[in-house]
């Protein structure tokens, strides 16, 4: 019997029942959906978290001092990196490179007549577009200026929590270069928002001149961080500047911790996927079961007629096909709707953005589509069910036609 006839009868067999043939293509199309949001939605959390930590704080590739400590902030001569500007200037030079500036971050502690906070500062190039994501991104007041001696600039949410606003005096207090505790007055010249908590709530900005002379650090900077044109160029741009003083640190190097948890939370999403899909194949082994209780009568007949075994496997097998390619090519289409519709609107994060810890995690969280993902999805969905209907086309194909045809 030809392939074509198989497939008629098959579609025939499943038109017969439509309302379970509806109710099992509904099940694949919205299991399927569920993957392809849920991955959109994860790839773009990870991306975006990623891309946050570049522009913020990262960059692409840092420049430091061969004795600085990794994972900590020193302010100690030794560990700082030496004519900071002759660096950026060099990496300036470089085609690769979109923007240079020294930095300098240390703890710090604000103070105001009722509360303390610990933060993070940061002494930049306030002219440098390394800094574009502050200033793009004030809410009220202005940006600084290099020469700028006694302002800063602090995030809208920490401002809130403390009842600060423009124009508003802080006390800042540093453990200066030679290890004695460095208080000084400044005044809230903007607020920013940019939608990372980790920033609006935990970091304060001052001219690069200031944070120097207020740390007693001289013209040293912690490091060099360089934007790049294309990421990919991180390598090669950290090679041409690396030297014997220096050691040179790619995006990798500096988010090495956050990409290992991106690994480690895309082998749990891995398994959930599994589970949705094995669920989805318990339903297409279900229904096919049923279906070959209901046509025990039906498959005798048509084993008495001459089908062989092969050809009512075959046939059970292209019912389970037909159902399951229906089900991908609805489960697309609402899962691509649903990753469009998170690409546009995004989720807000409310309070867990508090709770992520170190990790850069924007207020409003998009999705984004990632092609292969999704077509990797519809494929394994596809296979699995099909594994997933060999024991029932299997059982149908072993009946013996005689006890099938006396089967009530």
């Amino acid at each position: 019997m030809a392939w074509t006839k198989l497939w008629v009868i098959a579609y025939r067999d499943l038109i017969r029942n439509r309302r379970r043939t509806f109710f099992t293509l509904l099940a694949v199309a919205l299991g399927l959906a569920l993957l392809i949001v849920v991955n959109g939605y994860i790839a773009g959390v990870m991306e975006d978290s990623l891309q946050n930590s570049i522009r913020l704080q990262t960059g692409h590739v840092q420049v430091r001092a061969a004795s600085y400590p990794d994972g900590k902030r020193s302010l100690q001569w030794q560990d700082l990196l030496e004519e900071p500007e002759a660096v950026a200037a060099q990496a300036r030079g470089l085609s690769a490179v979109s923007a240079a500036a020294p930095v300098l971050w240390t703890d710090a502690m604000l103070n105001t007549r009722n509360e303390s906070m610990g933060l993070l500062l940061y002494g930049v190039d306030a002219t440098s577009a390394l800094y574009a994501p502050i200033r793009d991104t004030l809410v009220a007041g202005a940006f600084l200026e290099p020469d700028d001696r006694s302002g800063v600039v602090i995030g809208q949410k920490l401002a809130g929590s403390l009842g600060l606003d423009v124009g508003s005096d802080v006390a800042l207090t540093v453990i200066n270069a030679n290890g004695e505790p460095e208080e000084a007055l400044f005044t809230v010249r903007g607020l920013y928002a940019t939608g990372v908590y980790l920033y609006d709530q935990g970091a304060v900005f001052m001219p690069l001149a200031r944070a120097q002379s207020f740390t007693l650090t001289g013209d040293r900077a912690s490091a060099v961080m360089l934007l790049l044109n294309r990421q990919d160029d991180a390598v090669t741009v950290a090679a041409a500047l690396a030297g014997p003083t220096v050691q040179t640190l790619t995006w990798q190097d500096l988010n090495a911790v956050f990409l290992e948890a991106m690994q480690t939370g895309l082998a749990f999403y891995i398994i959930i996927d599994g589970i949705i899909m094995l669920i989805v194949a318990v339903i297409i082994a279900n229904t096919l079961l049923m279906a070959v209780f209901e046509r025990i009568r039906e498959i005798g007949i048509l084993a008495a007629l001459g089908m062989k075994r092969r050809q009512i496997m075959q046939m059970m097998l292209f019912e389970s096909a037909i159902v399951t390619l229906a089900g991908i090519a609805v489960g697309v289409a609402l899962g691509l709707a649903g990753v469009g519709y998170l690409t546009q609107n995004g989720l807000a994060t409310g309070d867990m953005a508090a709770a992520a810890g170190n990790l850069p995690i924007g207020a409003v969280l998009y999705a984004r589509f990632v092609p292969v993902t999704f077509a990797w999805l519809a494929l394994w969905t596809l296979i699995i069910a099909l594994l997933a209907s060999l024991y029932p086309a299997w059982f149908a194909a072993r009946l013996e036609p005689v006890d099938a045809l006396h089967s009530s």
